[in-house]
């Protein structure tokens, strides 16, 4: 079996070079430790580039990859394992967490999450934490059990969203804030047309994960490589360049909390983001 490698969260076209170089340094760390020869003859010598940020399952050739933390609690329970969060350099990020944005046109009028109601709103996926379950239960305590939107969209990314948001052919979109501060990193022009409008409840950040079938000890290898990448100074601009401060364990219990939201939320009477 052949194993893969991907880092599908954060990827916009721009990034290709800073993810590939993180992957090489981290491929090195492992080939150093003996991963390619404990269950398989060959580490993935380059990133899969072509996969979606939420796809159907974790599958037994993943080695490693980054995965929204809750489709790992719903989607894809028992499939994965996680091997650390990364702590990011990113206003609302605090430690290993980060949050949802909402995000609107430069000009528009809104102030506040109630001047969205009944606005046009586009998310990427009902499996997305930031897209879907963290500003469902940020709108929830609004809804008052009905529908808070004229329209609600799913679309299947947030860049495009984004860039949707900026076009001004939506009236808003949530997206995670680390993704907003890349797609602002590489696109200021395009950020310029769109600002923050509020953040959504706090959630443990997006793990890197390896598969439920990965060996015992090729995760523990996994985990200790993840810890050199994060704080040898040799890597500081691997680092840097993807706005990673460190990379630490986070207890399931944390990750199980985002099933909290989801109960919340339909307890106010607000069980779809609508």
């Amino acid at each position: 079996m052949l194993l893969i490698a991907s880092l599908p969260m954060y990827n916009l076209p721009e990034m290709r070079a800073v993810n590939a170089a993180f992957w090489a340094a981290l491929r090195g760390l492992l080939a150093e430790a003996g991963v390619a020869g404990l269950a398989e003859p060959l580490l993935p010598a380059d990133l899969t580039t072509d996969q979606p940020p939420v796809p159907e399952r974790i599958g037994d050739d993943v080695l490693f990859s980054q995965t929204c933390g809750y489709p790992l609690e719903t989607l894809y329970k028992g499939q994965a394992i996680k091997l650390g969060a990364p702590c990011y350099d990113v206003p609302g990020c605090g430690g290993p967490t980060h949050c949802g944005v909402f995000i609107v046109p430069a000009d528009s009028a809104a102030r506040t999450l109630a001047d969205l109601r009944g606005k046009n709103f586009v998310f990427n996926s009902v499996r997305s934490n930031s897209g879907m379950n963290l500003p469902r239960r940020a709108l929830a305590d609004l809804a008052g059990g009905q529908k808070f939107f004229a329209s609600c969209t799913a679309t299947g990314s947030h860049p495009g969203n984004l860039d949707r948001i900026a076009r001004g052919e939506a009236d808003a979109t949530a997206v995670d804030n680390v993704t907003y501060a890349f797609w602002a990193r590489y696109r200021p022009e395009t950020a310029a047309r769109t600002r923050i409008l509020a953040q959504t409840p706090p959630s443990p950040a997006i793990p890197f994960v390896t598969s439920v079938a990965t060996p015992p000890a090729t995760v523990a290898i996994l985990r200790d490589a993840l810890r050199r990448l994060a704080r040898e100074p040799r890597f500081a601009t691997v680092r840097g360049d993807l706005l990673i401060k460190d990379i630490v364990e986070v207890p399931e219990a944390r990750y199980q909390a985002l099933l909290d939201y989801e109960r919340e939320s339909a307890a106010l009477g607000y069980p779809q983001l609508a």
